[in-house]
Parts: C-alpha cells; sequence; structure tokens
C-alpha cells in the first residue's frame, strides 16, 4: 500500500465523543482528541430517578467538527488532512431518535428543540420497561419467534420498546415523526448530506441486535406483528428499512459542506456505521471463541464464530447474533452488563457527597481553594479505595452486592431488577463496600461466560478493552480470579476508535478485508492477569452466594405489582 495514507475514527460514548487519526499502514496514532457534551455535562434533558437518559444531536454535531479540527490541527494541519481518505463512526446503542422525511432528528426543529421526546433516546434510558415487557409477552402469540436472535427476551434499551414509548408518550412527536433512525446511522448520513430519510443506510449490526432485522424473515418481522402489539405502529416498518450493511460498506463520499467544514478532500469515503463495541472488538483483535469486554460505563461483551458453527444454534438470553455484525462472514454474539464503571461512579458519588455539597459554603477555605480541592480528592478517590480494597483479607463472609443498579442486560435481560448490599455491619468501611461492587461486576461477567458455555458457545479468553480495563488493574485482576481465565489487555487506549479506523480503511479501499485490516493496524497487548488459583476456590463460593442473593432480588422484583411476570420470560 501508498504510504501517508490516513483514516479517521469516531466513537462516541456515552459521556463524549473522541476522533483520531491513524496512519493506515501501521496503526500508529497521529491525534486524539475528545469533547463532552455540553448539554450532557450540565444533566440536561435527563431525569435519573426516572431513568431518563437524552441527548440532543447537537452535541455530537458539535463533539464531530471540534474533535476532527483539533486532531487535524494537532497532526499538522493540511499535510495530513489532504491524506485522509476514509471516516467511520461508532455510536453507542441502541440510542435511536426520531427524525422527519429529510432525515433530520426533530430536536433541531426549532418546535422541538427543548423536548427530550425529540432527541437521542440513550441505550441506558429505561423509560419503556413497560413497552418491552409487551413485547415479550406479544411475541407468544405467534408461530413464528421473532425474539429468536436477541436471545428470547427483548429490552427496554432497544430500538422498539423506545419507538413505542415515545409514540405513546408524545402526540407531538408521534405526529412529526417519519423514521425512527439509530445515533450509528444517522451520523453517517450526515456526513454525506443526505436530505432523504428513505436513503439511510442502515447498520446490520444495530438493525439485528437491537431491532428484530433477520435474514431468516427477510427484514423486519411484518407490520401486524408491531400494529397488533398497538396501532400507533401501524405501518411503521415502511417507513424504516428492509436492507441492512455491514460496517465495511460505504455510506457514501463526504458531502461539500462537511469537507469544507473540516477541512478535508471531497473524496474521503464515509463508512457504515456500526455500535462501540462491535467495533471495539475488531480495533481489540478480537478472535473467534476469545470474549471482547469493552468495559466502560457499562459493558458489552463480544464474541464472534465462523458461521457453520452456529448454524441452527440459538443462545438464549443474551442480546443477539447476528451475521456481519463485527466481522463480514461470521457471526457476532452480544452480552454485556448495563452497569459496570457507572457502579463504581455511583458509589464514588455517594461518598463525595460532603465535597460535592457542603465544601463550597466552608467558612475556613475560599471558593478557589474549594474547587481545587474537591478535584483533586475527587481523582484520588477510586484510585485509593482500589490501593485499599487489595489490601484486604478475603473472606466468604465479606459483604456482598449485587451489580444490577442500571437493571440487567444478560444473562436474561430484566431492567426492573435493582442493585443490594448485604452483609453490612458497623465495620464496614468505604474500602470493604468498594470491594464488594467490584466483586459483584466480577460476578456479573462470570454469570455470562457461564451462558455463552451452558449454550454450547465455547470461551477460550478474554479480552479487556475500555478505560476500566486500562485504568484499573484492581479490578481486572479480581475479574481474573473470578473467571478463572487470564485477561489480556490490549495496548492502544481508545480501542473502539481504533476499530473504527480499521473499518474506515476497508472502506476506503486501503485493505480488501476486515481481517487485514486488524493485522496491518493492530496494536497488540501489553498487560496479561493471571488467576490466582489461590483465590478461586473462595471466589467460586462467593460466586454461589451471589448468585443465591440475585435470586432472592429477582423474586421480590417480580412479586412486586408493578413488575411484569413475564419480563424474564425466555422464548424457546
Amino acid at each position: 500500500m501508498s504510504i501517508n495514507q490516513f483514516v479517521i475514527g469516531v466513537d462516541y460514548g456515552s459521556d463524549s465523543v473522541r476522533s483520531v487519526i491513524i496512519d493506515a499502514l501501521n496503526g500508529r496514532e497521529l491525534a486524539s482528541s475528545v469533547y463532552y457534551y455540553a448539554r450532557w455535562q450540565k444533566g440536561l434533558f435527563c431525569k435519573p430517578a426516572l431513568n431518563q437518559f437524552r441527548q440532543h444531536p447537537l452535541d455530537y454535531i458539535e463533539g464531530l467538527e471540534i474533535t476532527i479540527k483539533d486532531c487535524i490541527k494537532q497532526a499538522g494541519g493540511d499535510d495530513i488532512a489532504r491524506n485522509i481518505k476514509g471516516i467511520s463512526v461508532d455510536t453507542t446503542g441502541s440510542s435511536p431518535v426520531a427524525v422527519d422525511s429529510t432525515g433530520q432528528p426533530l430536536a433541531l426543529l426549532p418546535e422541538f428543540e427543548n423536548n427530550p421526546n425529540a432527541m437521542f433516546i440513550l441505550w441506558k434510558d429505561h423509560t419503556s420497561v413497560k413497552e418491552a415487557a409487551e413485547i415479550n409477552e406479544h411475541a407468544t402469540r405467534f408461530d413464528i419467534n421473532y425474539l429468536k436472535y436477541v436471545g428470547g427476551i427483548y429490552s427496554s434499551e432497544w430500538f422498539w420498546a423506545k419507538l413505542l414509548h415515545i409514540l405513546r408518550a408524545d402526540e407531538q412527536v408521534r405526529n412529526a415523526a417519519h423514521s425512527w433512525v439509530e445515533h450509528c446511522d444517522w451520523i453517517p448520513f450526515l456526513l454525506t448530506g443526505g436530505t432523504d430519510a428513505r436513503d439511510i443506510k442502515r447498520s446490520r449490526c444495530a438493525a439485528g441486535h437491537k431491532a428484530l432485522w433477520a435474514e431468516e424473515f427477510d427484514g423486519l418481522p411484518p407490520d401486524d406483528f408491531f400494529s397488533s402489539l398497538d396501532p400507533l405502529l401501524k405501518g411503521f416498518t415502511e417507513k424504516l428499512f428492509k436492507d441492512t450493511y455491514t460496517a465495511d460498506v460505504a455510506a457514501g463520499t463526504i458531502s461539500a459542506a462537511w469537507a469544507q467544514r473540516l477541512g478535508l478532500p471531497e473524496d474521503v469515503k464515509i463508512g457504515v456505521g456500526a455500535f462501540d463495541a462491535h467495533m471495539g472488538a475488531v480495533g481489540g483483535q478480537i478472535e473467534p471463541y476469545h470474549l471482547s469486554k469493552v468495559m466502560g460505563t457499562s459493558t458489552c461483551d463480544i464474541l464472534v464464530a465462523p458461521t457453520t458453527d452456529i448454524q441452527g444454534k440459538l443462545v438464549k438470553g443474551i442480546c443477539g447474533q447476528v451475521n456481519g455484525s463485527v466481522i463480514p462472514g461470521m457471526v457476532g454474539l452480544e452480552a454485556g452488563q448495563s452497569a459496570f464503571g457507572d457502579t463504581y461512579a455511583w458509589f464514588k458519588n455517594i461518598i463525595s457527597w460532603p465535597l460535592n455539597n457542603l465544601l463550597d459554603s466552608s467558612k475556613v477555605i475560599n471558593t478557589e481553594i474549594a474547587e481545587a480541592l474537591k478535584a483533586e480528592l475527587s481523582a484520588q478517590i477510586i484510585p485509593e479505595l482500589s490501593r485499599q480494597a487489595a489490601l484486604l483479607p478475603l473472606d466468604d463472609v465479606n459483604e456482598l452486592a449485587i451489580d444490577w443498579f442500571n437493571g440487567r442486560r444478560t444473562p436474561d435481560a430484566n431492567q426492573l431488577l435493582k442493585g443490594a448490599i448485604t452483609g453490612l455491619s458497623l465495620g464496614s468501611d468505604a474500602p470493604r463496600v468498594f470491594r464488594a461492587l467490584v466483586e459483584a461486576t466480577c460476578f456479573g461477567a462470570k454469570s455470562i461466560v457461564d451462558r455463552f458455555i451452558q449454550e454450547g458457545i465455547p470461551v477460550k479468553g478474554i479480552i479487556g478493552i475500555g478505560g476500566v480495563a486500562k485504568k484499573s488493574p484492581f479490578v481486572m485482576q479480581t475479574m481474573a480470579d473470578v473467571l478463572g481465565m487470564p485477561i489480556r489487555i490490549h495496548e492502544f487506549e481508545h480501542t473502539c476508535a481504533l476499530g473504527a479506523a480499521m473499518f474506515a480503511a476497508v472502506v476506503a479501499g486501503i485493505y480488501p478485508t476486515v481481517e487485514d485490516a486488524m493485522t496491518a493496524m493492530g496494536r497488540g497487548f501489553d498487560v496479561s492477569y493471571e488467576p490466582n488459583e489461590a483465590n478461586q476456590k473462595l471466589y467460586a463460593k462467593r460466586y454461589e452466594q451471589y448468585q443465591g442473593l440475585g435470586d432472592f432480588i429477582a423474586l421480590q422484583i417480580a412479586q412486586t405489582k408493578d413488575a411484569p411476570a413475564d419480563n424474564t420470560k425466555i422464548l424457546s
């Protein structure tokens, strides 16, 4: 290949967007830039107590422009920009939005600019729990199991549940919505200058794992499946899509307006989008039957297997199995935990309450010192908790926690479930409780590995990527001990963005296949955590306690009058 061919990977996370410029020859990072969503940072349009998490499209647009332009400036300006060949994008998901006939999110229109229902419904938004339960019950009435490729349970985190909730909740949005579009599909459409919602190229990854698209169904389930669920959905499939595209396909070429706006050539290819963990698995050099764990606010666990191995096999209780959703020619299987880093962040916020709420009114120090002290201590809390927790002796009577602080994603999606901490005493201090939370998230990871194995899918190794994997040795060592398996940590810090860049290199024609791009641009692994045999027996007992406590909590939730009993039903 020619030298001086560069690509851009754009990674939209829950709190920020990061862009990187990568040398397609060897995967070297030339520049990286991150933008924290301005409106999101202020907590606008979100109501955590109601599980409502919405993001304004302007946060996405502003972040896209700022980070790419900053990367170009860092890397060398026009000399680099003129050699940019492709851009690919990954996003969180399912994070859909209502759009008009031109494909523009309704929140970009003046009459909807402050309406949360007209914005992107972030993956972690659980306002559609009721709708998800209805979909699960409704699916049992059909001879064809339309949930068979999403693990048999539909989640409130996904496409159709969110659409139905918004249509029911907001008549103004309902009347204006022409279609419903995933974040990962809209950004490429934006960059290519699309003006007709019918022209949006829909991601195979998003459609298969979250929207019930399947090759067996020749697209989406039929209209009568949805219209008989609620008449508000009648005819909506016609507004959506039949065809889907893998991420090695071009969505088009950058529009003249966006080329000028970003300072790029007008021949830059724009790739079809995908979800962050799916592209992150590629950036992390995933191998067949090796579980790629993207560990950030939540986890998304990705495993790929040859299509012939999975033929006729359905894995229950996961987030779907889709041909080509990760690597074309292989089946991608997805699982995950709804709260991982968010669990640690929750505890950090709990114990930081005096800092955040009392320090500003201190009569001992001024405001400037108070802010500096808050920043200094905030940065030290998790590292010091980790250090102290690692020094504690292991015992089977220690504090015990359940990690369902944002519901349970897998195995067996149920967003009504809650987290818990038991075994507390007057001797339970912050490091001991923190250790229980870390163990709980690791036990949650084990339940996913166990489900794959129980369903006949071997797990030959663990690949750790994401912020927690790179920054938290205590968490990673605990996980290795709990799983009884080594965990390799990928060398590249921004693995999802690197994966997007690999796809951009294929879309631009630099490499013929995703595998070729992975081989050339992969950066390898720099850390490996080996399980401590002395801890494994004790953790096996602790895991049994975790399962027992989890069963108890699930039973209590199921017995409450507001919990749909069929929310945990698995369709066979």
